[in-house]
């Protein structure tokens, strides 16, 4: 792998931190004001984008895409804007922005630096004239489009006080050929589905991709002469090495926090269980032992519980235990079956997929089971997995017929769904941390 394509968050950020830009705060808001709060009921700010000066990378593009799939960023056309920003060092003319109605304005430069690109921005705030952020970024021009992901984190974090989700990236199963000769690959795309890159050839079935904690490790299940293999794939050195033959295995195996252990289902005739293996020493440990098909498992972000689905009541529901086994609690109570649950970072919320009258939702609930709402409904929506902030959930759709799956991603209150552009059909999403 090219070199330049793996600098790392704390390098970019380094030389961020090593030359941060003046910042001068009007008297009307404080330095750490939230001017709009992730929740069900919220009005999006708008948001000027201007072209950053010297931006042969078109880095502010990218910016503005991120924005525009926020949700709670609203980016102004660009036709509508009052002024051309000539010097991006220089406050803005607000009387004339708010005449659009634009709350912010983003300017920045990008410049030559020696070998690399050096970009910067500045995000004024049209109430107070003030400049609320700025930041400086040296990179390889490679990198141009993280540096817009890492811009368009910064301004989000700023504006809604909580964690951006841009800087991260999807491994997914890219699916290709008819449907009775459909070929499947595992491949890792950023998370606005740029930068495609695959994993494997598409020589043997794989499914299930998994990202580990740490962003440069993917767990996936592979089927070479029939016999399923759980693969570990390291994607910055390309390597592999198969953790065991599982035969029976339904699911790939999910990583716990620490990325120390994966946790997974294993068949024995009629039943499924839970098991989790150490990545050092390979040893397993049961989790469950029943008669009743457990499997879909996710941990809770500080490892201490896992959900998962059972058939154990008579249908499809979610359960959550110990992640030390034990009794398990059943959580989904609403009319349907319950499957793929999947643990948001945050702690807060259990994404799951509900098949009720032919229908497929998406949908989160808390841990104890309450405040269940689904985000989208249709025809074979399936598999969510949530974004590094837990705000936003990816899942695969799939219309059946001739066509085949395709991703989209939607926030958790349901305010809006967008498609994620991918060079084929597309299932399994799993989203992994933000960058590294």
């Amino acid at each position: 792998m090219n070199r330049s394509l793996v600098l790392t968050r704390r390098s970019l950020l380094a030389c961020a931190a090593a030359a941060p830009l003046a910042m001068t705060l009007g008297r009307a808001r404080a330095a750490g004001d939230v001017y709009v709060r992730a929740g069900a009921n919220f009005t999006p700010v708008n948001i000027a984008v201007t072209p950053f000066a010297g931006d042969d990378a078109k880095i502010s593009a990218v910016t503005t895409s991120d924005f525009a799939h926020s949700i709670f960023l609203a980016p102004i056309n660009p036709t509508s804007f009052p002024e051309t920003v000539i010097n991006p060092d220089v406050r803005p003319n607000v009387d004339a922005w708010k005449t659009v109605n634009a709350q912010f304005v983003l300017t920045g430069r990008v410049a030559p630096a020696g070998d690399k690109i050096a970009a910067q921005f500045r995000l004024w705030d049209v109430a107070t004239g003030a400049q609320v952020a700025g930041q400086q970024y040296t990179t390889e021009p490679v990198n141009a489009r993280r540096v817009g992901h890492l811009i368009a984190d910064a301004v989000f974090s700023r504006v809604t006080g909580e964690k951006g989700f841009f800087d991260s990236r999807v491994v997914f199963v890219d699916e290709s050929g008819s449907k009775e000769k459909r070929r499947k690959r595992i491949a890792v795309m950023d998370m606005d589905g740029a930068n495609v890159k695959y994993l494997t050839t598409g020589d043997s079935l794989v499914v299930t991709p998994r990202f580990s904690p740490s962003a440069q490790l993917v767990a996936y299940m592979s089927f070479k002469d029939n016999e399923p293999r759980v693969t570990l794939l390291d994607l910055e050195s390309g390597q592999r090495q198969v953790v065991g033959d599982f035969p029976g295995m339904t699911f790939a195996p999910h990583f716990s926090p620490d990325g120390q252990r994966v946790i997974l289902s294993l068949s024995d005739g009629a039943s499924s269980n839970l098991y989790t293996m150490d990545l050092k020493s390979r040893a397993t440990a049961r989790l469950t032992n029943g008669s009743s098909i457990d499997t879909s498992p996710s941990y809770s972000p500080d490892g201490q519980q896992i959900a998962f689905e059972s058939d154990r009541g008579g249908t499809q529901q979610i359960y959550v235990m110990s992640s030390g086994g034990g009794d398990a609690r059943r959580i989904s109570f609403g009319d349907g079956r319950y499957s793929t649950p999947a643990w948001s970072p945050r702690g807060d919320l259990i994404a799951f997929t509900r098949q009720k009258d032919g229908q497929f939702g998406i949908g989160v609930m808390k841990p104890d089971g309450s405040g269940e709402r689904v985000i989208t409904e249709g025809f074979l929506n399936e598999g969510p997995t949530f974004a590094p902030n837990g705000l936003f959930v990816m899942f695969f759709r799939d219309p059946g017929g001739e066509s085949g799956p395709k991703i989209y991603m939607a926030d958790i209150f349901g305010h809006g769904e967008f498609p994620v552009p991918t060079p084929g059909y597309a299932s399994d999403p799993s989203w992994g941390p933000l960058m590294s």
